[in-house]
């Protein structure tokens, strides 16, 4: 049995996130689907974090166990001519047998875009969370400086999450920058996230921004330990999985 490492990008705005769902447009079965037509096996894709809907993707990796004797390069081109245009499998390499999408991951980078200006952007509106009114963007890098660390995350887990999710996340880095005038870019990493952790999190920093929620009580938001506790859930359409780090060596092959 061969495994295959593959590097995505994708648009999440028509997709119902990565995981399969009966009926509905997902990541991982339009993958699966392409991968079945080129080599007549079905096959099940691991991806290293599965992205809600409407979340984007400039770095997520996946894995699959196959059969197939196709020569990687060969299968890159393949499913390219065969996926939609919101989706591309930017590499596509042999990995060793032990690899695996998500248990192998050390850290995966998250970054969300809020668009501050009072006027909308056309074409940063399926990409961005646009807040009209000024940010104070001190405060929310000031509060983002205190979330860091291994801590219980309930208060940013949403509601419906699976019974018995383990609350407790490493997170290594919170930082809120500002790339250019009006756009403010969160980025976030760590081991693993909950369910809307990354999307509470922002809602929670746009509520120190506006001034409803004091800097201290960042850290009071965290220890309560609630949801009710925490801010709203930032849209999905201003998320991106950017990038997720390996061990150095845990695959090999291609890129391109």
């Amino acid at each position: 049995m061969r495994c295959i490492r593959l590097d995505l990008e994708y648009e999440g705005t028509r997709f119902h996130g990565w995981q399969f769902q009966p009926g509905l447009r997902s990541v991982q079965g339009t993958l699966e689907q392409t991968f079945s037509r080129i080599t007549e096996e079905k096959v099940r894709f691991v991806a290293a974090g599965r992205t809600d809907a409407g979340v984007h993707a400039r770095g997520q990796v996946a894995h699959l166990l196959t059969d197939s004797g196709l020569d990687a390069r060969a299968l890159l081109l393949a499913m390219n001519s065969l996926l939609p245009p919101d989706l591309v499998v930017k590499a596509l390499r042999d990995a060793p047998s032990t690899f695996h999408a998500r248990k192998c991951a050390l850290q995966k980078r998250y970054e969300y875009w809020i668009r501050n200006e009072r006027l909308p952007s056309v074409f940063s509106r399926r990409f961005s969370w646009h807040w009209k009114t000024p940010l104070d963007v001190d405060a929310m890098r000031a509060a983002a400086q205190t979330v860091a660390g291994t801590r219980d995350f309930s208060s940013f887990q949403a509601s419906g999450s699976p019974e018995g999710t383990d609350p407790v996340r490493t997170v290594h880095r919170v930082d809120v920058l500002t790339p250019s005038a009006g756009t403010l870019q969160i980025v976030v990493e760590g081991v693993s996230f909950l369910r809307h952790m990354v999307r509470i999190l922002v809602g929670t920093l746009v509520d120190v921004g506006r001034g409803r929620l004091s800097v201290p009580a960042m850290e009071a938001v965290i220890l309560a330990r609630d949801r009710r506790a925490a801010g709203r859930t930032a849209p999905a359409r201003g998320l991106f999985l950017e990038r997720v780090l390996y061990p150095e060596g845990s695959t090999h092959g291609i890129d391109k």
